[in-house]
């Protein structure tokens, strides 16, 4: 008989991140930037489908560093910002990624696994991240970091409201006990070959959505 998680897995996705194309599992600089990026859209109060297009449009026309992101400018992004369907946030996105990667680049030289290996926890590294500027707050933080569990020691996000509701349904979790232990726990129960936690707790967000 099949577990509860190898129907999970087998219905949904895994990471956000791999089905936009970024390979996170190497722990490069350059491919954590773009989940960075990509982060930065699916925070908003849009459609994961809008935000995965728009940022194929940054990585169409190579806007995926954190040079090209300053190089494009203000109006070279929302443009792309536009085209992408996200044209409710456009302005506002445009000019925080602009301040974030600014601030990216004066404290940590553009990388993000810099930032990391500085900070000094897990709590110090949710607040360097928030402190990069306006637009990471804890929805893009938390979005950002899971999918990082496996590569960097110190991401260890609390669950989202959404990973909570999509285990409880399934009684994967018990109410009231619905922590980082416990789903872990589950997994490294039920764990499927090929995959990890990430993926299953991507699989629940997207459960949850639903």
């Amino acid at each position: 008989m099949r577990t509860t998680v190898e129907k999970l897995m087998a219905a949904l996705a895994g990471r956000f991140s791999s089905e936009i194309g970024i390979d996170l599992l190497k722990g490069s600089s350059q491919e954590i930037f773009k989940w960075f990026l990509a982060s930065k859209l699916y925070g908003a109060r849009i459609s994961s489908r809008s935000a995965a297009r728009t940022y194929k449009e940054f990585k169409q026309r190579g806007v995926i560093t954190p040079e090209k992101i300053l190089e494009t400018g203000w109006n070279g992004l929302v443009k792309i910002l536009d085209d992408g369907g996200y044209v409710r946030y456009d302005y506002s996105t445009a000019t925080k990624l602009l301040g974030i990667t600014k601030e990216l680049r004066t404290e940590y030289k553009g990388d993000l696994n810099r930032l990391h290996q500085e900070a000094m926890d897990t709590r110090d590294l949710e607040k360097r991240l928030k402190a990069l500027g306006k637009g990471i707050g804890e929805v893009t933080a938390n979005i950002f970091l899971r999918e990082l569990r496996t590569i960097w020691s110190k991401a260890k996000p609390e669950l989202s409201e959404l990973v909570k509701l999509a285990a409880r349904n399934l009684g994967l979790i018990k109410p009231k006990k619905e922590t980082l232990e416990a789903l872990e726990q589950v997994w490294s129960v039920q764990k499927i070959p090929a995959k990890d936690f990430c993926d299953f707790e991507a699989a629940l967000i997207r459960l949850g959505k639903d």
